[in-house]
């Protein structure tokens, strides 16, 4: 279990009236840890001091700042925390303004009720809990990957035996911030008297300080870690013995000093540095140095898996089945995971919404912005009465245009919101190739409308701008939504021909699929359209799938 499950939730409440506060405090106070402000400034203060809350519950109209632009004071520092807003009937406007910039995951207006206000902080704390679990499963795969990569590169990239341990003792200390550690080589179960150190630079103190013989002999005994926590000249210090084991032979011992810190380190430090002492016992065995590297690589390649489901499961799991419209979707990553995704969400009122995604890059970190629009995106959609696609595409640049800039990252989306009982679509594009819209039965000569109405990426720009398009569809229209790891997939001229088994002969060239090569297929598809089907003929033409491929289609019956 994650520290978010076993502990009460973070909540506070913010109200300049006393029986409000009181009201709101003995309503939630059994299930989470409850902090009070009756303004936004004490509200603050209370944030900088005890971190980041899961649902903060403010109301609308404050002396000095009111809700909305305290609600705004927070999303930058605590992007995950869930905000509900408690409005009078009159401030809809300043209500408008928080929802468009993201602020807001729900509002209610006074009085309330107190039932409907404790559903809604369940839903909140659902979405709170379910956010963290997925960012925090997805942030330690990459932390992990990462770390492996670091000390493989440190020892592929040593020179000889020496400078090797050196490496890795340093990469370890560094990595987990310890300020001093050593290596011990061990044989016949007694150390040798070579020693391999490490010390921060940061830190005057001599490592002889650092005495951890008592847990040396420990582990020598019994070849699992030992730890143990005490103080030096008033100061908390933390030691950690690890033994470096290969096939139950005791290779060497690891030990970490860290001096300062008042927490110790975690289970989740202490199995990375576990792991990594598996990956050096490599280094005390160079006869089974490659088969213990592809060992661990299998190792990480598992883990990215289980980081794939996690995203898999991010998306829909089953498509809706709505009267008169029929909706399918495909999602395949290029590696374990990607930056591609799409969405299928039915507004309680009706409505349907339609997302096709693509975030730059491939791999964790696309993954892990993947993730983060889907998450806002959604909390978007949930809404009472969402916006226009337009407006939903400006508080998703809002949201996350800040990191998407700093890490050189975007997004391209097309969403669509088709209301079945009128048949109006109205979409919205940052940036993504055109949708494809047909009426059944085509001529072989007839050719799709592609709806043009666009605008630049998401994460451009600070501000993003566009208006959406408006169109009715009729019975019988398909509208296709893909990424471009559909249209720049290389195929060879013969997929148009329905044979895909002169894949690797070299008497068949190869081009981009592109939009118009799309086409073709879907014409030659038979009926009814089937995705999969579609997918198959184009993956079967591709030896190397380069990049996330994503459709989706919504057929009018």
């Amino acid at each position: 279990m994650t520290e978010v499950e076993i502990c009460k939730l973070k909540l506070m409440v913010v109200d300049d009236e006393p029986d409000n506060l009181d009201l709101l405090y003995r309503t939630f106070r059994r299930d989470f840890e409850v902090y009070q402000a009756n303004h936004a400034r004490a509200a603050l203060e209370i944030l900088d001091k005890e971190g980041e809350m899961a649902v903060i519950i403010s109301d609308q109209r404050m002396p000095e700042m009111n809700g909305t632009e305290f609600l705004s004071r927070t999303v930058e520092r605590f992007p995950d925390t869930i905000r509900i807003l408690l409005t009078g009937f009159t401030d809809v406007e300043d209500l408008v303004d928080a929802i468009n910039s993201g602020q807001v995951f729900k509002y209610i207006t006074k009085p309330w009720n107190p039932q409907r206000l404790k559903a809604l902080v369940e839903q909140a704390t659902d979405t709170y809990r379910l956010v963290k679990k997925r960012t925090q499963e997805l942030r330690r795969a990459l932390r992990r990957e990462s770390l492996f990569n670091a000390v493989t590169t440190a020892i592929r990239e040593s020179l000889d035996y020496d400078s090797m341990l050196h490496k890795i003792v340093a990469t370890i200390g560094e990595t987990f911030e310890a300020t001093c550690c050593f290596l011990r080589p061990v044989e016949s179960d007694s150390l040798t008297s070579d020693l391999y150190s490490y010390q921060n630079p940061q830190y005057n103190a001599s490592s002889s300080i650092f005495d951890p013989s008592e847990l040396i002999e420990k582990v020598l005994a019994t070849h699992q870690y030992q730890l143990t926590q005490g103080t030096d000249d008033g100061n908390p210090c933390h030691q950690l013995v690890v033994p470096l084991s290969y096939q139950q032979h005791l290779l060497a011992v690891l030990a970490l000093y860290q001096r300062g810190s008042v927490h110790s380190w975690q289970d989740e430090d202490i199995q990375l540095i576990a792991g990594v002492a598996e990956q050096a016992a490599l280094a005390l065995s160079q006869a089974k140095l490659y088969q213990r590297l592809q060992e661990k690589q299998q190792q990480i390649r598992a883990e990215l898996e289980v980081a794939r489901q996690i995203q898999n499961n991010l998306l829909r799991q089953s498509l809706p089945d709505i009267k008169g419209v029929k909706v399918q979707a495909c999602c395949y990553a290029a590696r374990e995971v990607g930056g591609d995704f799409f969405e299928v969400f039915v507004h309680p009122k009706g409505d349907l919404w339609l997302a096709v995604g693509d975030v730059s890059g491939k791999g964790v970190p696309a993954a892990l912005f993947m993730a983060s629009a889907i998450s806002v995106l959604r909390r978007e959609l949930s809404q009472e009465t969402p916006a226009e696609p337009n407006v939903v595409m400006q508080n998703l640049n809002h949201a996350m245009s800040d990191d998407l800039i700093s890490n050189n990252c975007f997004i391209t989306l097309v969403l669509a919101c088709y209301t079945p009982s009128t048949r109006e679509l109205v979409y919205a594009n940052a940036g993504h190739i055109y949708p494809l819209l047909w009426s059944s039965p085509t001529t072989a000569t007839e050719q799709p409308h592609y709806l043009k109405v666009r605008s630049v990426p998401l994460g451009i720009l600070p501000k993003w701008q566009a208006q959406s398009g408006r169109l009715v569809l009729n019975p019988q229209d398909t509208l296709l939504l893909a990424s471009d790891g559909i249209t720049e997939a290389m195929v060879s001229s013969n997929v148009f021909n329905g044979d895909n088994t002169g894949n690797g002969n070299p008497g068949f060239s190869r081009s981009m699929l592109n939009q118009d090569g799309l086409w073709q297929l879907l014409q030659q598809e038979p009926k009814p359209l089937s995705l999969t089907h579609l997918l198959t003929r184009i993956q079967a033409n591709n030896q190397v799938q380069e990049d996330d491929q994503t459709i989706l289609s919504l057929e009018v019956l």
